[in-house]
């Protein structure tokens, strides 16, 4: 699969990277594994397989595989030469594809401890990744894979310490992934790193909500295709060494096991990446197009050669590129990418011929061996990485018969939280009474309790299970997650920020209330983005949403504020479109912004919108400035809409009708004659109801109208000629309004200037 460069130097390097040869080691005989009935390992060819038969197919060559890795001993410091492939578990990608396969197993089946054996691999290497001793080795993909079983892991337990080592691995990849402009070697330069890395990437986003690592992901792996896909044939070369390389009779070199790494990977970043993300049905179009080449270059025995143009260079049928065929092809077929008519035929005899390549060990013969091109294999040879593909599609054919299941799928459910683990381990009491054996045992559980109760420990900084005491004023807040820190400064402060790390957000906010607007990096990462105006619930003086956001979970409760108010594609808390025809059109995210002046007394800032489309015959823009002083929960807005044709426009600003998920209607009170408009959602038990308030020039009203998402004031605007309206947000359990009528008699008395001054 790979160049034959991990050989490490020091001490350091060595103590983690454990050689894989055991031809310089005595033969360790492995536990004994029951043997399959006869008849196993014979499958219809023409038949849907028995998921009874397949699991326990799959089971008892996983059981021969973590049998034979039991047997050999790690040893510390590098082993002799040799092949790599059948020597002790580590945590290069050799044995990562392994244990990606026997982690995908655990989930449907753990008789053979697979996750036990999981977890003991991976607290064995302390959940650390290769390739620390060089920048170069840091960004290499191999040493990434092993991240996907650390994931699961995390995904089960919720310690964070499992992921942190690869969350700093891939955060120093970040900048690499994509420089711009692009540099002149790729990071991921041969097609095998697609099922190395992208996965891993893409899997973090889901986890930690951070779509950072999604998007360079996305950058680096679209280069990658750039250089390596070939749109002849449909495939991708190994790398760009065999774009011109020919076979001994002159066939292109497309390397079996090399374009099955990248459909493997491509299901396994699929079932992870969000149903909507932009770049997503590329993805797809690439997977099938790859699967439709692939399913015409099967054998008639159902295994596919090592070079798969050129079946006689070198001849014969090769298992791990077809056990990540067959597992692609079944995956795609279980989520609906693939016709099931067309590929099912081809994955009962993919399945069927692996089943029938089973040594009488228990584990896939005729697995090449590792390498970066196609090289003849024998009955004897094996790999990790051939069982880790074999597990892969066997879980997958065990899905043939069910029905379609959608993408993404769900991470494994959290297990239940086991006995508090230490350094000193909770022992029982000795029962042979020997005073100095009891005193030792209190000695040592003394300071194992004193380690619980005097170290300090952020996972138990949680608001208890019942509900919260009530403040002073008798409203009860939303349980706490994880409690942001205070600042410093914790004076009352108007403030506007720009979050280049949460995807170009705009946040402004002041002593009561707090918003936000959306940026390009959104736009393109979570089309289609739009205007709308997102609303949060505050309930502290000080700035809070910078600290919110960088929890990576902004819509929990940690103490000063919350983000509940669902935006969408929606004008949200007072985001405006043109109405023509009977439709609002809005705009995008915001081009460009300006901060004109970031407090203390004010939060001042102006933006512009790129033009937009009205229906078919009229394009609109957009400059506006917003003002938030302090004391008022009300932003001021002066909009100036620009217009490709001349004519008076019917501005619409809306109000979304359900921004929260608790079931019910919200109440919109509309004042046409003073220009006053307000909304108050549902009251959630825990989370409370939101009020968002609309104030517009009375004389400037045309209608007021309501589309399937939003209540809309409609105004007649001149373009050119700029306009002012405000917009402002309250919590029913921040420090000023509990309930609709308080938020209600507000709106109607706060005092609006609607003269568009230019400062």
């Amino acid at each position: 699969m790979r160049r034959f460069g991990h050989c490490l130097t020091t001490a350091t390097a060595m103590l983690l990277a454990f050689a894989a040869s055991a031809q310089t080691e005595p033969p360790v005989a492995p536990a004994a594994i029951a043997p399959l009935p006869p008849g196993a390992l014979r499958f219809d060819r023409a038949a849907m397989p028995d998921p009874a038969r397949v699991l326990a197919l799959v089971n008892h060559s996983a059981a021969a595989q973590m049998a034979l890795l039991k047997a050999r001993p790690l040893y510390v410091g590098q082993r002799g030469p040799g092949p790599r492939n059948m020597g002790a578990i580590n945590t290069n990608w050799i044995s990562a594809t392994f244990l990606i396969g026997l982690q995908r197993l655990a989930r449907v089946s753990d008789e053979t401890g697979a996750r036990q054996y999981l977890r003991d691999v991976a607290e064995h290497y302390n959940f650390g990744l290769l390739g620390a001793w060089s920048t170069h080795n840091m960004l290499d993909a191999d040493n990434i894979a092993i991240g996907d079983v650390y994931q699961e892991l995390y995904a089960r337990s919720g310690e964070a310490g499992e992921i942190a080592p690869l969350r700093a691995r891939l955060d120093f990849g970040l900048p690499s992934l994509q420089a711009d402009p692009a540099p002149a070697k790729l990071v991921w330069w041969w097609c095998d790193a697609l099922f190395m890395a992208p996965p891993v990437y893409a899997r973090m986003a889901a986890l930690t909500h951070d779509h950072s690592y999604l998007q360079a992901m996305d950058v680096q792996w679209w280069r990658v295709y750039d250089r390596l896909w070939s749109a002849e044939h449909n495939l991708f070369y190994r790398d760009e060494r065999f774009v011109t390389r020919k076979t001994a009779s002159g066939k292109p070199v497309f390397w079996g096991r090399g374009n099955g790494w990248v459909v493997a990977g491509l299901a396994r970043l699929l079932d992870t990446m969000p149903a909507n993300y932009q770049t997503r049905p590329r993805y797809v179009e690439v997977f099938q197009k790859m699967m439709a080449s692939i399913a015409r270059l099967q054998r008639g025995d159902g295994l596919w050669t090592a070079s798969l143009l050129d079946p006689n260079d070198p001849p014969g049928g090769e298992t791990t590129a077809s056990a990540f065929f067959t597992y692609a092809m079944a995956w795609g077929i279980n989520h609906g990418i693939l016709d099931r008519a067309a590929y099912l035929p081809r994955v009962q005899r993919g399945w069927a011929a692996l089943a029938e390549r089973i040594q009488p060990n228990g584990l896939l013969g005729f697995a090449q061996r590792t390498g970066d091109q196609p090289e003849p294999s024998r009955a004897t040879d094996h790999a990790l990485y051939g069982t880790g593909g074999l597990l892969l599609a066997g879980v997958e054919v065990m899905n043939l018969g069910k029905p379609v299941s959608a993408l993404p799928i769900a991470e494994p459910q959290r297990d239940p939280p086991g006995p508090v683990r230490m350094p000193i381990a909770l022992r029982p009491r000795p029962e042979n009474g020997d005073p100095a054996a009891i005193k030792s045992w209190e000695r040592g559980m003394a300071e194992r309790q004193a380690m619980i109760d005097l170290a300090y420990n952020p996972s138990q900084q949680q608001a208890p299970a019942d509900a919260p005491a009530a403040r002073a004023d008798g409203i009860v807040m939303p349980k706490i997650t994880l409690p942001l820190t205070p600042p410093a400064d914790r004076s009352a402060r108007a403030s506007i920020k720009f979050a280049p790390y949460r995807f170009d957000d705009l946040l402004w906010e002041n002593d009561r209330t707090a918003h936000r607007i959306y940026g390009p990096a959104l736009e393109k990462e979570e089309p289609p983005s739009t205007s709308g105006i997102d609303a949060w619930g505050k309930n502290v003086a000080w700035p809070f949403m910078e600290r919110q956001l960088r929890t990576g979970k902004q819509h929990d409760y940690h103490g000063d504020g919350i983000d509940f108010y669902n935006v969408g594609t929606t004008r949200g808390a007072g985001g405006l479109g043109i109405w023509a025809n009977n439709k609002l059109w809005a705009s995008r995210n915001w081009a460009k912004y300006r901060i004109l002046k970031d407090g203390p007394d004010v939060a001042d800032f102006e933006v512009d919108y790129a033009p937009w489309p009205v229906d078919t015959a009229r394009k609109a823009w957009e400059t506006r400035r917003f003002t938030l002083p302090l004391g008022t929960n009300f932003t001021r807005m002066v909009s100036t809409i620009g217009s490709d044709q001349p004519g008076e426009m019917l501005v619409g600003i809306g109000i979304q009708k359900k921004p929260t998920v608790t079931p019910g209607q919200g109440v919109f009170t509309a004042d046409r004659a003073n220009g006053r408009f307000s909304f108050w959602t549902p009251e959630d038990p825990d989370k409370g109801a939101m009020g968002v308030g609309v104030l517009v020039d009375p004389a400037m009203i045309a209608d007021v109208v309501q589309d399937a998402d939003n209540y809309i004031i409609l105004l007649r605007v001149t373009p050119g000629k700029p306009f002012v309206y405000y917009t402002g947000g309250a919590w029913s359990k921040g420090l000023h309004f509990h309930d609709r009528a308080a938020w209600e008699a507000y709106v109607a008395g706060v005092k609006a200037d609607f003269v568009a001054r230019r400062d």
